[in-house]
């Protein structure tokens, strides 16, 4: 089997800062096939003109290197930062001038099983590059992280809820397989397809995390925390946290507890901005950091009372996944997704009960809190998700797709707690795209 393995949001989404969930996952699978099987993927960048380029692998090396050395807070990861947009300039000056189009003309000619792996739906919503490449025989399987624009447009930006729902649409007409992050985004996908959208075979892989070594030298508040990690916008319900710190600063006084947000401002979010810079109850009490490396943030998640996670709907959960395996409590939306990776640990609240949220952060304030004890003995049984996992789950999944016969049913696989298949209701016709 060989694999084009997109790289394009790496690239393009160097000079961003910190990586996001879905860089983070694009990074994994491009690190994952660099160790097991370098000799059987080309990675892909979605040039300027359009079509894909091949970008050589020792760019990848030193580029993954550079990234790493910057997400980790490892040492020079400033300047590592730098030689990331430096190695990134490279590639994209490659692509515009067509370098690399003749190596991926050559892999299709090979007649090798051929998968295509998009795993961070960027340039999706454009998809006739992945079209050509399926007319050339590649096979396409893309990562779908969630189908949230699409269900709830009001948590998206106009053209991003537009631009996801090509995306999407793109998924149901070309897929050959799917790989969703959790049960709950593979229902959906299923859903979707069962609509008469399409038909693709759909495995669900639970996303891993990576074992990260706090930074003992980044300070951390001498007074009880909380901390929330995720994108500044209205779908993460930080007002809910803002409102309910507003009380609490009215009520303790000086002994109120600190809250970290811990992400970037993201769109549509004017209310909470104004929260956050003028409400005067919340000065000194509430901390932005909008790009510190893992280590930093594993320090914050080392010491704090819990993790805060209010989303009003989420495909999956890094945050409750990264702060259970830090050992930290968690106080969470009951979400389908969030119940998937935290199982019976964290505390689980309606997104709207602001008076129960309210009751369990004093509560878990407390240095002899039960229900804080409580949850940190579950803790203990609770399992870390792992890429090790997660590819054990994909690798022969996906040589099966590649090796089926256009139009013949991909064989189900058994079921396990974390590894499942699903199959939509056939539309009208069993090929893909019709």
């Amino acid at each position: 089997m060989r694999l084009f393995l997109d790289i394009s949001r790496l690239v393009f989404g160097t000079w961003k800062g910190m990586p996001t969930g879905i860089d983070r996952v694009e990074h994994a699978y491009a690190r994952f096939w660099l160790k097991h099987d370098p000799e059987r993927v080309t990675f892909l960048l979605r040039g300027r003109m359009g079509g894909f380029v091949a970008i050589p692998e020792n760019l990848i090396r030193e580029l993954l290197l550079a990234l790493d050395t910057r997400r980790l807070g490892a040492p020079g990861w400033a300047d590592a930062g730098k030689a990331a947009a430096g190695l990134a300039r490279t590639a994209i000056i490659r692509s515009s001038l067509g370098r690399g189009m003749s190596e991926v003309a050559h892999v299709l000619k090979t007649n090798e099983d051929i998968a295509y792996l998009l795993v961070s739906h960027m340039g999706a919503d454009t998809p006739g590059p992945i079209e050509t490449l399926k007319r050339n025989g590649a096979k396409f399987v893309p990562l779908v992280h969630d189908l949230i624009p699409v269900a709830y447009p009001e948590y998206a930006s106009p053209t991003g809820a537009k631009r996801h729902i090509k995306r999407v649409e793109s998924f149901a007409n070309l897929a050959d397989g799917i790989i969703a992050n959790s049960n709950s985004t593979a229902k959906e996908i299923s859903h979707f397809l069962a609509q008469g959208r399409g038909r693709a075979d759909i495995v669900t892989a639970p996303l891993g995390i990576d074992r990260i070594i706090p930074d003992a030298d980044f300070p951390i508040p001498a007074e009880p925390y909380f901390v929330c990690i995720g994108t500044i916008e209205p779908r993460k319900n930080h007002l809910l946290l803002l409102n309910t710190w507003r009380v609490l600063a009215e009520r303790l006084g000086p002994d109120t507890p600190k809250l970290i947000l811990i992400g970037r401002r993201g769109w549509e979010n004017e209310n909470i901005l104004d929260m956050l810079e003028r409400c005067r109850a919340l000065s000194g009490i509430v901390r932005e950091y909008s790009d510190l490396p893992d280590n930093a943030v594993a320090q914050l998640l080392q010491g704090a009372r819990a993790l805060l996670f209010p989303s009003f709907t989420e495909g999956y959960g890094l945050p409750l996944a990264e702060a259970l395996s830090h050992g930290l409590p968690a106080i969470c939306s009951d979400l389908p997704a969030l119940r998937e990776v935290g199982g019976d640990v964290p505390e689980y609240l309606d997104p709207l009960d602001g008076l129960g949220w309210r009751r369990l952060i004093l509560s878990f304030m407390e240095e002899d809190s039960r229900i804080r004890a409580a949850q940190m003995r579950r803790i203990k049984r609770w399992e870390a998700p792992s890429w090790e996992k997660h590819f054990s789950i994909i690798e022969p999944w996906l040589r099966q797709i590649v090796r089926a016969t256009k139009g013949v049913a991909v064989p189900h696989f058994h079921n396990t707690p974390r590894a499942t298949t699903t199959r939509p209701t056939p539309a009208a016709s069993a090929v893909p795209g019709t």
